[in-house]
């Protein structure tokens, strides 16, 4: 399973999404967006947000809030030094482009983890969410904001409809939320803080893990 999607065929997808990408996802994810960041906020110290992008977030966390951003898409990550410069976001320690399974930050060293969309569009989640938890410190938080696949009912059968699309775009509209759990339990240093519906319809989740 693991390996249905591939990385470079991701990172060629995302530059040609990245003119239009604020467009597309500013207004759709916006709600998850800005959930995710009161919670972050609130926890403060040095926060790590992967899968960046073109920066769209930046400007919305609190200035006193350390931030460093990561994604793979060199064109993304572009766009969003670009607006570090122009909004003068001093907050932001650095930019870099990382593959989000192998973070080049030493073990302990964030608050919190912030990946929003991020975990259906990797290779490889578990080994994903693995070094996530490596870079937190004790009592951090990793905070995700995702799709989850419906269990049953009309939207599950929107989904398998959804799903070749979704692909091409790099993502996996089916993800089930077992994944996240039977991760969890294979971890054991991590427990579950939160399962929060988003706008629109449920259709994502924010998902709050604390590492122990």
């Amino acid at each position: 399973m693991g390996n249905d999607i591939d990385r470079a065929g991701v990172a060629k997808a995302y530059a040609r999404w990245a003119p239009i990408y604020d467009l597309v996802f500013g207004k759709v994810f916006d709600s998850g967006r800005r959930s995710t960041i009161a919670v972050a906020d609130a926890i403060g110290g040095r926060v790590l947000d992967v899968g960046v992008g073109t920066g769209l977030s930046l400007s919305d966390y609190s200035r006193t809030t350390r931030l460093c951003g990561v994604d793979i898409s060199e064109p993304m990550l572009r766009r969003a030094q670009e607006r570090v410069r122009t909004l003068q976001l001093s907050n932001v320690d650095m930019l870099g482009v990382m593959d989000a399974k192998n973070l080049a930050f030493a073990d302990g060293f964030f608050d919190a983890v912030v990946a929003q969309y991020v975990i259906t569009a990797v290779p490889d989640p578990e080994a994903t969410l693995d070094d996530f938890v490596r870079v937190l410190k004790p009592g951090g938080e990793l905070i995700l904001v995702n799709h989850i696949g419906a269990e049953s009912g009309p939207r599950k059968l929107f989904e398998l409809a959804f799903s070749p699309i979704a692909r091409r775009l790099g993502w996996r509209p089916e993800f089930p939320w077992e994944r996240l759990s039977n991760w969890a339990a294979r971890h054991g240093g991590v427990t579950l803080a939160e399962r929060r519906p988003m706008p629109p319809l449920g259709h994502f989740s924010l998902i709050r893990f604390r590492k122990s």
